[in-house]
Parts: C-alpha cells; sequence; structure tokens
C-alpha cells in the first residue's frame, strides 16, 4: 500500500503565494518581487529573495519499497520585497544568486537522496539528517554570500560568486530536474 507524504518548504511556503519554480532558462525580473514590505533595517539591502524548495515523497508501508522523490527550488514573489528607489540590473543579478544558490543546493539534496535513499526504511533513517545537514549548509551559504559581497555592493567578490555559483550548477548539472 502507498501513500503520499507531502513535506513543504525550508521556509514555511503557503498555499496561497505566488511561486516560481527555478529554470535556467527564466531570470528573475524586479516585477517578481511583489511584497510591499521591505523587512530589513539594513540600509545595504537594495532588495530580499524569499526561496527555498519543496518537496514530495512517495514511500510506502514496505519498508523494502522503492521511494520517489521531487524536489523543487521555488521563488516566493509575495514574500520578496525591492526598494523601487534603488533598483537595477546589477542588484536584480545579485537577487538572481540568490535564488541559483537555493537551486545548487537543491541539487545537492537531489544528489545526497538519490544515492543513500532507495526504501521507504532508508528514508525513515537517513532523511531528515540528509536534510537538516544540507539546510544548515544552504543557510550558512546564502549568510557567507551576502556578508562577503555585501549586499552586492562588493562587485569584486560579486564577480566572484557569479563564477562560483555558476561552476557549481554546472557540477551538479546531473542533478536537475528537466
Amino acid at each position: 500500500m502507498k501513500f503520499i507524504v507531502l513535506l513543504c518548504s525550508l521556509f514555511s511556503i503557503q498555499a496561497l503565494s505566488q511561486k516560481i519554480s527555478w529554470n535556467e532558462n527564466v531570470k528573475l525580473k524586479w516585477e517578481n518581487f511583489q511584497s510591499p514590505v521591505n523587512r530589513k533595517s539594513n540600509p545595504d539591502v537594495v532588495a530580499y529573495t524569499n526561496c527555498g524548495w519543496e518537496y514530495t515523497v512517495i514511500k510506502s508501508s514496505n519498508p523494502k519499497a522503492a521511494v520517489e522523490f521531487n524536489i523543487q527550488t521555488r521563488f516566493n514573489e509575495d514574500k520578496s520585497w525591492k526598494d523601487v528607489k534603488r533598483i537595477n540590473d546589477y542588484y536584480l543579478l545579485h537577487e538572481q544568486k540568490h535564488f541559483d544558490i537555493a537551486e545548487i543546493f537543491a541539487r545537492k539534496l537531489r544528489k545526497e537522496v538519490k544515492e543513500k535513499i532507495k526504501t521507504s526504511t532508508d528514508f525513515d533513517k537517513y532523511f531528515k539528517g540528509i536534510y537538516n545537514t544540507i539546510s544548515n549548509d544552504y543557510k550558512n551559504f546564502q549568510i557567507t554570500y551576502d556578508k562577503e559581497t555585501e549586499h552586492g555592493i562588493n562587485k569584486e567578490k560579486q564577480a566572484e560568486y557569479n563564477t562560483l555559483i555558476s561552476s557549481e550548477l554546472e557540477n551538479l548539472k546531473n542533478f536537475k530536474t528537466s
């Protein structure tokens, strides 16, 4: 007997929110940042990208049965905001990289799941630990990215991260969704 377990989001994503799925051929636009509320008191912050993951798991009550996963990277329009007086293409690229970082870690999660979770027993035994480790690494990477680029102000560091992020996406291309 099969049943579906739906577990949502790194950040509590509400069912009615507008979401964009990550796609290498579709880039964010300032119109996607729909929250009217600027929630940061840091004057260096021009915009905020709210993104994370959603995943579904199909597993069986049979402990030896295969497990199916679907992991998607999502951008939440209604929780992402911009300072309309300071936006430009350069800062939009910085925000796109936040979304790209979320996709990198979704690919890392897909990779770990594919390599380590084959059965319902594996899911019960390993998934929470895998998820928590990758989730923590993801949060720390996002924080470090903003700190080192000074929210995009440091153009040299931003260029270094742009290259790093592109390289990581390429290195993990076998774990992108079709």
